[in-house]
């Protein structure tokens, strides 16, 4: 009797957790649908109010896009460069500094990690100022490089990347690949990097997208049109005055920006839940 009610009860469970999953994908997805549905219409039906069903405006708002004074594929490419860079950059790199604190045993060991941390209690928006004019000074005005090598200090991925190596790599496995004459970088790339494959998969997809979506930097530093990134060319696209104002042409161009950020979800995703460890030692 007590196995049918538990039976009864776990079945009770799991239909509740399928149906708050339900809702919380369709409250997740639904605007992704509203979206799109926007895309397809005109500036005039925009204007009338949201309709639930798609419109016969998407290739002539496509038309229109493609034929603006907005470079939009210049401004794709460029996005796609300096977000797959940041996001090599700061995967890399904050996997490497998580991996030297992790493995080594140094004076100032527990001093750099309080400080990296630290670092993350500091805004971007404070710095922004000095961070202007020290790109100015290095004569690095209107170019990629500000918006690309600053991300190898990511302390949040830092965090995240020592939190997850504390659990999946175990000192004797370094140890061991030690007394087998591994090198550091050769230990670090051959059997650090695959055992961190699930989280550098998770940080990547966070370093892209925040990347892509980043507008605050790349306005301050990026003047030159065909060096802009697509947020950029969203804003000037709203800003247009109100005779050359197409709200088709901004939701179509929103559409348009974010297929390579589900393309890289889709690409990144199978090894956030798939990774395995590789032969870890537990000790």
């Amino acid at each position: 009797m007590e196995k049918k009610e538990n039976g009864a009860s776990v079945h009770v469970r799991r239909v509740i957790a399928y149906i708050v999953l339900i809702l919380l994908s369709f409250l997740c997805l639904v605007w992704f649908y509203i979206l799109f549905v926007n895309a397809t219409r005109s500036h005039q039906e925009l204007t009338r109010g949201f309709r639930a069903y798609p419109s016969t405006h998407a290739f002539e708002n496509w038309f229109n896009l493609m034929h603006s004074s907005q470079p939009v594929v210049t401004g794709l490419v460029n996005s796609l460069v300096i977000a797959a860079l940041s996001a090599f950059l700061c995967t890399y790199f904050s996997t490497m500094t998580a991996y030297a604190i992790h493995a080594y045993r140094f004076k100032l060991r527990k001093f750099a990690y309080t400080f990296i941390l630290a670092v993350m209690m500091i805004p971007t928006q404070v710095t922004a100022l000095g961070f202007i004019q020290l790109m100015t000074k290095m004569h690095l005005m209107d170019s990629f490089i500000p918006l690309v090598i600053p991300s190898i200090a990511a302390p949040a991925t830092f965090f995240y990347m020592k939190q997850y190596m504390d659990s999946v790599l175990s000192i004797s496995l370094v140890e061991a690949a030690r007394i087998d004459g591994s090198g550091e970088f050769h230990t670090f790339n051959s059997i650090v990097l695959p055992l961190m494959k699930p989280a550098v998969a998770v940080q990547a997809i966070f370093t892209f997208v925040a990347s892509w979506n980043n507008y605050f930097t790349p306005a301050l530093i990026l003047h030159d049109d065909n060096k802009k990134t697509l947020p950029i060319l969203i804003a000037q696209l709203r800003g247009a005055d109100f005779l050359k104002f197409d709200m088709g042409q901004v939701y179509m161009m929103i559409a348009f920006s974010i297929f390579p950020v589900i393309i890289v979800y889709l690409v990144l995703s199978r090894n956030i839940v798939g990774g395995v460890t590789l032969g870890g030692v537990k000790e």
